[in-house]
């Protein structure tokens, strides 16, 4: 992606939400209008939250998630030490 798809990227959460003011939201609209990088990730974050938000809560297998909670911990670790 360009340097103009990056300066995107951060303001996008907002831009879903509808955020951000009118002017952006133009300039972010004509921008996903021309760059199908950035049209594909407006997209799925769209689809994402809708998912999330409608969606029902699953349980995970108790391997996969004793898995991901031992990652989530270590990486805390890692960024915050022990606390």
């Amino acid at each position: 992606m360009a340097k103009k798809c990056e300066e995107f990227i951060s303001g996008l959460a907002d831009y879903i939400d509808g955020e951000i003011e009118p002017e952006l939201c133009e300039e972010i609209e004509k921008h996903i209008g021309q760059c199908n990088n950035c049209r594909i990730m407006v997209d799925s974050l769209r689809q994402t939250v809708r998912l999330c938000r409608e969606g029902k809560e699953e349980k995970l297998p108790p391997a996969l998630e004793e898995k991901l909670t031992g990652m989530l911990k270590k990486r805390w670790k890692e960024k915050f030490g022990q606390a």
